[in-house]
C-alpha cells in the first residue's frame, strides 16, 4: 500500500479543511452565535445551539476518521448531509460563486460533497462485481430455481 495514494491525496486536504472549519468559532462564541442568531430564528429553536455544536463536532470527527482512514462511511455521510443542508439553508440563495462573481455561494460545498463521494466510492458507482461473477451467480440462481420449479410441477 502506498502512503501517498490517490485516496490519501483526497483524504488529507479534506480532513484539514473540515478540521479548520470545525475548530473555527469554537473558542469565540461563533458556534453559539450561529445557533442563536441564525438557526433558532430559522425555525430550529430551541435546538439551534445544539445543532450548531453537532455540526462542528461532526466535522472534527469526520476529519479524524479521514486522517486515520478508519470508520469513514458514516461521518462522511453525515458531513455530506450537513453540506447539502448548508447549500439549501444558507448558500443557494447567494448563488453559485463563493468569491469573484458573487459571495457565499454554494460552489465550495458542491466540491466538498463530490470529494467525499470520491473517497466513499473510489471505484465509482459502476458494477461492484465483474460480469463473470455475476454470470456465475445467475447460473447458480437459475439452477436452484429450476430444481424447485421442476420438483413442484407434478403437483400442479
Amino acid at each position: 500500500m502506498k502512503i501517498l495514494d490517490n485516496a490519501f491525496l483526497l483524504r488529507f486536504p479534506m480532513a484539514i479543511i473540515l478540521f479548520i472549519h470545525g475548530i473555527g468559532g469554537m473558542f469565540n462564541d461563533g458556534v453559539n452565535d450561529f445557533g442563536n442568531f441564525f438557526l433558532n430564528p430559522m425555525g430550529f429553536a430551541p435546538f439551534g445551539v445544539y445543532l450548531a455544536w453537532f455540526l462542528k463536532i461532526s466535522h472534527l470527527v469526520c476529519a479524524a476518521c479521514l486522517l486515520m482512514n478508519k470508520f469513514i462511511k458514516w461521518p462522511a455521510i453525515i458531513t455530506i448531509f450537513m453540506l447539502i443542508m448548508g447549500i439549501v439553508l444558507v448558500h443557494f440563495k447567494e448563488g453559485w460563486f463563493v468569491v469573484g462573481g458573487g459571495r457565499n455561494g454554494w460552489e465550495y460545498n458542491f466540491l466538498l460533497i463530490f470529494v467525499l463521494l470520491a473517497i466513499l466510492f473510489p471505484n465509482g458507482f459502476g458494477r461492484i462485481r465483474s460480469s463473470s461473477t455475476n454470470a456465475y451467480r445467475m447460473e447458480e440462481f437459475e439452477g436452484r430455481h429450476n430444481k424447485s420449479v421442476s420438483g413442484t410441477s407434478g403437483l400442479l
